[in-house]
């Protein structure tokens, strides 16, 4: 039976499923390897010796990257929500036991890479013990410890973060098993608009409530309001009236920011319009140097092995500036340009041998 009026025609977008792409989402990509970089940056402008150092001459660049470039991860939660819909669209519409099949997944497309990455930060987290002794380089780790990182409950325990923003895979699960629910509930329903209005609901409290209150923050719901832009943006590109739509979604998100202004929140906004505003599939390439479009689907793959190693590399390199005695900015720039350049090339091969393979294996 044809739906008439906005929910209905959200209702069918979430029914429908996925489009056929031809190619990799080149803006996809460029966003990921954006967000990558600039957590990158925040974390090698906020710890060790040669962020300080650099702060000596420039100090307006360390605190904009430690202020602002953190911020990224709003990219990756509304990429998030509009890929994890776009995966979770194939199967919404099957048994209970596919979702659940593919929340495992997920779970193994995270967990194990995270772990392969987790052993590398916790030896190099011993290795720079032995030439720097700074608040910033993580204990050696408990067996409780390691527990709780492997069950993506290290933030839920109190228990101390083994490598810097690891918290947010933990939240990135979070999130997907709960996409995954409200598109069960919704299917089980037998009521087309009830997942979208859970997904709009629940963006809604988010945003006026949960994404104020930091006790939250473990938790998906402080999350939510920017990864449901992103399911709610995949959805609206597949209706006939999508100006409409966007523009009531945007009035919400933007009536949110008048209750209470939230810079990490009117990224997201403005992160789900450009992907609402991109073209599909190949357009988006077209013109491009072919170098370019490697690199940009090349770096944009490897986004999230570049995430898990950057900070075991930066320890490894500040044990490195300590042990050669270098001091002062210039040598400082040096040795972060060289943990920059070596987290980037790691990521790369990281990618392509061990979180590629990890992903590939059929565990659930």
């Amino acid at each position: 039976m044809p739906s008439h009026g906005i929910p209905g025609e959200l209702a069918e977008a979430a029914l429908n499923g996925p489009p056929i792409l031809t190619d990799r989402q080149l803006h996809l990509d460029a966003l990921k390897l954006v967000g990558s970089q600039l957590i990158l940056l925040h974390h090698f402008s906020t710890y060790g010796p040669m962020a300080d150092a650099v702060a000596e001459i420039a100090p307006g660049t360390i605190r904009w990257f430690f202020d602002y470039a953190r911020m990224a991860v709003q990219i990756f939660l509304v990429v998030g929500g509009f890929l994890s819909v776009q995966a979770l669209s194939s199967v919404a519409q099957s048994e209970g036991k596919a979702l659940l099949r593919a929340v495992g997944r997920r779970y193994q497309r995270l967990v194990l890479p995270f772990l392969a990455a987790l052993l590398f930060a916790v030896l190099s987290a011993s290795l720079t013990r032995d030439w720097l002794s700074a608040d910033f380089v993580p204990a050696s780790p408990s067996a409780d410890q390691v527990l709780a990182h492997a069950l993506l409950l290290n933030g839920i325990l109190g228990q101390a973060s083994l490598s810097a923003g690891i918290w947010y895979v933990a939240i990135d699960f979070q999130l997907f098993a709960g996409l995954a629910l409200l598109l069960w509930v919704g299917q089980r329903s037998k009521r087309p608009w009830l997942a979208p209005a859970l997904v709009l609901g629940l963006v809604a409290a988010s945003l006026f409530g949960f994404n104020r209150d930091e006790a939250w923050d473990n938790w998906a719901p402080y999350f939510f309001g920017a990864y449901g832009l992103g399911v709610l943006v995949y959805w609206i590109r597949q209706t006939s009236r999508p100006w409409s739509m966007l523009v009531l979604l945007a009035g919400l998100v933007l009536l949110a920011l008048f209750v209470d202004f939230r810079t990490r929140i009117a990224l997201a906004l403005a992160v789900a319009l450009l992907l609402a505003m991109a073209p599909r599939g190949r357009p988006a390439s077209q013109g491009l140097p072919a170098w370019l479009l490697r690199a940009t689907q090349t770096l944009g793959r490897s986004s999230y092995a570049v995430f898990l190693l950057h900070f075991p590399v930066l320890m490894l390199v500040s044990a490195l500036y300590v042990s050669l005695g270098w001091s002062g900015p210039g040598p400082a720039m040096t040795g972060l340009a060289l943990g920059w350049t070596a987290s980037i090339l790691l990521g790369l091969a990281f990618e392509r041998w061990v979180e590629r393979p990890l992903t590939r294996l059929r565990l659930a």
